[in-house]
């Protein structure tokens, strides 16, 4: 097993490479910024309060913006999903090795947005592929993944953990501050 999965591990690094965007990313002034796209997961308990966040800095800061939800649960019988199906990331849209479909990083990419919020906490193949292959010139998030991909990240003590809702606040907070 621990062959198959360090098989797996390298076909994921070079999938990443060769997926990466080339778009050169950095810190944009909100005034720059009209088409955003957001990463939530639908695990955590605020994902809900989140989702409205976002769509009222959005709104305020007249951003078309789209989010796009993390749900890699397995749905037990009679679960519905609680989400857009067009902006909702499942299991099912991954291939054998944890890459998003196509057409999923086709709506991510739509429109060049110019920005990339991730309230994700938790990472995963998935999530890594799609910050890393987002073309958004400006990335925002909470954990750094390899190669610095995000431009600034919220950073928050391992003795508190901060739900989505509230990381999303602070970094509303600091990019308002970006102006």
């Amino acid at each position: 097993m621990q062959v198959v999965d360090s098989a797996i591990g390298v076909i994921q690094r070079r999938s990443l490479r060769r997926n990466a965007s080339p778009v050169e990313t950095g810190i944009l002034p909100l005034s720059r910024i009209h088409r955003a796209v957001a990463l939530i997961d639908v695990e955590d308990t605020s994902f809900d309060l989140c989702k409205n966040r976002l769509i009222a800095f959005f709104r305020e800061h007249n951003i078309h913006g789209e989010i796009f939800f993390l749900d890699f649960r397995k749905l037990g019988e009679g679960e519905r999903l609680i989400t857009s199906i067009n902006g909702t990331i499942l299991r099912k849209d991954l291939n054998w090795y944890g890459r998003p479909s196509d057409e999923k990083m086709r709506l991510l990419n739509e429109g060049d947005p110019e920005l990339l919020i991730s309230a994700v906490r938790e990472k995963n193949f998935a999530y890594e592929f799609m910050v890393m292959a987002s073309h958004a010139k400006f990335k925002i998030g909470r954990k750094q993944l390899p190669g610095n991909v995000f431009d600034v990240i919220l950073s928050e003590k391992e003795d508190h953990i901060l739900s989505e809702a509230d990381a999303f606040a602070g970094m509303a907070r600091l990019m308002e501050k970006m102006r």
